[in-house]
């Protein structure tokens, strides 16, 4: 059974000066293993991006907030993302699905959490 439903979309060039000007910003929103990840990239900010959209239609699916890092988009080794969750998060349902894309302009996530 269905038990939340939760989409996001972020401009890129607003989490690349959000992180550009607080290095602080990255490390609070984001685990190490995802500022990692991201800063392999070329194109760092729109993994980032699509990590904050990710996290971001947690919450919504959720339908409340829980810190930041509890939620964490990991990639399987075929490449699929999925949301690796601690705490709180991974209490409230069985399973959490996600999608996500990142265009150089924009990030989009949806999340769909099962009961």
């Amino acid at each position: 059974m269905i038990k939340g439903i939760g989409v996001d979309i972020i401009e890129v060039e607003r989490v690349e000066k959000l992180g550009l000007r607080s290095p602080r910003f990255l490390e609070r929103i984001f685990s190490p293993g995802e500022i990692a990840y991201c800063s392999k990239k070329a194109n760092k900010f729109q993994h980032f991006a699509a990590r904050f959209a990710a996290k971001e239609a947690f919450f919504k699916a959720l339908g409340r907030r829980i810190p930041w890092k509890e939620v964490e988009l990991v990639n399987l080794t075929s490449g699929k993302p999925t949301l690796k969750l601690k705490g709180k998060g991974r209490q409230v349902f069985k399973r959490a699905h996600v999608s996500v894309a990142h265009l150089a302009e924009c990030a989009v996530a949806v999340v769909i959490l099962e009961a």
